[in-house]
C-alpha cells in the first residue's frame, strides 16, 4: 500500500486516503452494508456480521472519505497484482470479461462505491473521484473498469430507460464488448423520458467512460448492472484537472 497517495482534506474537516488498518478497512465494509443492505435491501452473504464483505477485499486498496475519525465514504481499487492474486475481476461474475484480458495488466478494476446518506450532497463524492484518479496514475494504469448499479424498485422501468439512453450515446468500441451472464431484459419497460442517473454514473459520463455492452441483472443487489470502462488517453483534461484540485 502507498502511503504517499491521497492525502487531502477540505474546509468542514473531510479528509480522505487509503486504507491502513483492518479497522478502517471493516469501517468501510460497514458502510458499505448500511448503504446496500440497509437503504438498498441487498441480500448479502455477510449479512450476519452487519457488514458487506467478500472474497475480493483482501486483495484490493479500500480508499475511505473520513469525517473525523467515522468513515463517510469509501472506493476499492483492485490493480492488477490484486487481480492476480484473486485469480480474476470481480465484474466477471457478472459479464463474460474474455475480450478484456489483454488490457488485464494495465486496468484497474473499481467497484463498491458509496456515500452516507449525510454526506451526498457536499464534498465527499468529489474527493472520493480524485482519490480513484490519483490511485490511477500512481500505479501507471492506463484503464479503469466498473460496474454501475442502477436500481430497480420502480420495477425496472427506470433502469431500462437509463441502459437505452446510454447504449445509444456512450457505446464502447467493439473491443471493449462484453456479454452479461444474467442478462438484465431491455425490451418491454415504459420509456421513462427523465430518467434520473445514479451521481456514480454521471461522473464516469463526464470523465468520459463507455457502456461496453448491454446490462447485468444483479438478483442479489436488485439492480441492473452496466460495465463501464475508461481509457486514460481519452479522459477528460477539464474535468480531471478541476478533481485534482481537491
Amino acid at each position: 500500500m502507498e502511503e504517499r497517495l491521497i492525502e487531502s482534506s477540505e474546509p468542514v474537516g473531510l479528509e480522505i486516503r487509503l486504507a491502513r488498518t483492518a479497522a478502517e478497512i471493516t469501517a468501510a465494509q460497514r458502510l458499505r452494508y448500511e448503504v446496500f443492505a440497509e437503504e438498498m435491501g441487498a441480500r448479502l452473504a455477510s449479512a450476519a456480521l452487519g457488514l458487506d464483505r467478500d472474497d475480493f477485499d483482501r486483495h484490493c486498496d479500500h480508499l475511505i472519505v473520513r469525517a473525523g475519525t467515522h468513515v463517510v465514504g469509501t472506493y476499492r481499487m483492485l490493480a492488477p497484482e490484486g487481480r492476480r492474486r484473486a485469480g480474476g475481476w470481480y465484474c466477471a461474475s457478472e459479464f463474460d470479461v474474455g475480450g478484456l484480458e489483454r488490457f488485464a495488466e494495465r486496468t484497474v478494476e473499481v467497484g463498491r462505491a458509496c456515500v452516507d446518506p449525510a454526506y451526498r450532497r457536499g464534498h465527499a463524492i468529489t474527493l472520493l473521484w480524485a482519490g480513484l484518479l490519483r490511485y490511477v496514475r500512481e500505479h501507471g494504469a492506463r484503464y479503469v473498469i466498473g460496474c454501475v448499479s442502477i436500481g430497480t424498485s420502480d420495477g425496472g422501468h427506470i433502469a431500462a430507460s437509463v441502459c437505452r439512453r446510454l447504449l445509444q450515446d456512450h457505446p464502447a468500441p467493439p473491443a471493449w464488448h462484453v456479454m452479461p451472464r444474467r442478462a438484465f431484459v431491455l425490451e418491454g419497460w415504459q420509456e421513462i423520458a427523465d430518467a434520473p442517473m445514479p451521481p456514480l454514473l454521471k461522473g464516469y459520463l463526464r470523465l468520459g467512460a463507455q457502456v461496453c455492452g448491454e446490462p447485468a441483472w444483479d438478483p442479489n443487489f436488485n439492480t441492473a448492472d452496466l460495465l463501464m470502462m475508461l481509457s486514460l488517453d481519452t479522459i477528460n483534461p477539464r474535468y480531471v484537472e478541476r478533481l485534482l484540485r481537491n
